[in-house]
């Protein structure tokens, strides 16, 4: 514990929701929901005015449909996302060296490891600071809790809820904590919680009072002891500034269930290929490969089996996890399949090995296409898959294109859009920019060649973003 409030902890106010509306001008002041539009599908964020309605985040998606039917429901853009939240994380860099990101919208902040706050007043004009450059650089709110610890800090920038500041005194936090639900504390959830209030103890006050023996004979040693300290204020956590990755994994819930078991089979290995992709992307290497399997009831099944040696080996790691699906029953369908590696290290010798094998003969193959050897390509694939060359397939009908609610859009003619939704054969695209007033709302052909997937637009005028 710190004798000053130098631990910052960041929460981005509803962050994919207030994105969408800093992006999308028409949807500002207004409900938004963001998540998983199929039946199954969940909230991931709900914009404030969305929550007025009782809207929060894990709910389902149907539910949150019946309780706010007039909200803006929109399909999350993670890749936008992501490109504020490094705008974000770049300025907690700069306050400190110890800087631990939680999540995309989310971190903790050492002030005194960055020399920048030794007291209160200064750790308050670092906190205010931050949120005026969020504001400047990112186009969104932020809101910020100090304190001598990062449990309290984050207790108080959840009650600094939307766009704000507080700072919570050391010395103070057992009188603060005393009267608040035990959910408050971390490692609290539904089921401890449950079990702590069968026993008669609803308040962290309770827990402070019923002593570290009494918590440790319900709870088990390690969890009681800590619960107990943290009851009391006490939480002594560093900030770390990294924090390695255990696992890298994908996963699908299906609008519908799946029963055929060749398409399961597709999905799987199409999900062991998204995998890889992600497992590149972070440098790593895995040894371990896990499938998992949520069927119709509910059950969900894990399988793993670990290989000799690390691999990002797309092949490697497909037919691994076609071996462990062969090994589960899928009757009765299939909601929810992933594929995780684990066991991570950094690439081996022999991982760039394969990946410049596979690379050679992915250029092999693009230069023999050149060469104008598309004929014979074209029979060698027919031939792997058994079937014979259809001379009639340049004749059927493309695919329909695809286009999802709250997607930026570009119109030759209308300029930068967003799809506000589609069906029939028909799009609705919504022509506004994030420093425009809300736009004119057009519909076209979902075929319309004038109108092609973009680039989300920078939040704030005048950043330069590549594609933009």
């Amino acid at each position: 514990m710190r004798a000053a409030p130098t631990i910052l902890h960041l929460d981005m106010d509803a962050f994919f929701a207030a994105a969408e509306q800093a992006a999308k001008p028409s949807l500002r002041g207004k409900p938004v929901v963001v998540g998983g539009l199929g039946p199954r599908g969940v909230v991931a964020t709900a914009s404030y005015e969305a929550r007025r309605f009782g809207v929060h985040s894990a709910m389902p998606m149907g539910q949150a449909r019946r309780l706010a039917p007039n909200a803006a429901y929109l399909v999350p853009r993670f890749a936008f996302y992501r490109s504020i939240s490094e705008q974000v994380m770049e300025l907690l860099g700069r306050l400190s060296p110890l800087v631990e990101p939680l999540s995309l919208d989310e971190a903790f902040v050492d002030l005194e490891a960055g020399g920048l706050a030794d007291d209160g007043a200064s750790a308050r004009a670092v906190g205010e600071r931050l949120r005026a450059d969020i504001l400047a650089t990112a186009g969104l709110t932020g809101s910020v809790g100090l304190a001598g610890s990062k449990m309290i800090a984050k207790i108080a920038s959840e009650e600094a809820k939307p766009d704000g500041l507080v700072l919570i005194e050391p010395g103070t936090e057992r009188e603060l904590l005393g009267p608040r639900s035990v959910r408050i504390l971390p490692g609290v959830g539904p089921a401890t919680g449950e079990h702590l209030r069968r026993a008669g103890m609803t308040t962290v006050s309770d827990l402070a009072e019923a002593g570290e023996d009494e918590l440790v004979r319900l709870l088990g040693k390690a969890h009681g002891a800590s619960l107990h300290r943290m009851a009391q204020g006490y939480d002594d956590r560093p900030v770390v500034a990294e924090r390695d990755a255990k696992s890298v994994s994908v996963e699908d819930t299906f609008d519908v269930d799946l029963h055929d078991r060749v398409r399961i089979r597709t999905e799987v290995e199409r999900l062991a290929e998204r995998c890889v992709a992600r497992l590149r992307a972070s440098g790593h290497s895995g040894r371990t490969i896990v499938l998992k399997v949520r069927r119709y009831d509910f059950s969900t099944l894990t399988r793993s089996e670990t290989l000799r040696g690390p691999t990002d080996d797309p092949v490697v790691v497909r037919e691994a996890a076609g071996r462990l699906l062969e090994a589960v029953d899928t009757t009765g369908g299939v909601r929810l399949l992933g594929v995780g590696v684990s066991g991570l290290a950094d690439y081996t010798q022999e991982d760039l090995f394969a990946q410049a094998e596979e690379e050679r003969v992915v250029a092999a193959a693009a230069s023999a296409s050149a060469a104008g050897a598309v004929g014979s390509a074209s029979a060698s694939v027919a031939s792997v898959a058994g079937a014979v060359p259809d001379e009639s397939a340049a004749a059927e009908p493309a695919v329909e294109r695809r286009w999802a609610p709250g997607h930026d859009v570009r119109h030759a003619v209308h300029g930068a859009g967003w799809v506000q939704g589609s069906g029939v054969g028909r799009v609705t695209v919504r022509f506004e920019e994030p420093w425009s007033a809300p736009g004119r709302g057009r519909t076209f052909s979902v075929d319309d060649p004038e109108l092609e997937p973009s680039e989300p637009l920078p939040l704030v005028r005048g950043e330069c973003r590549a594609g933009a």
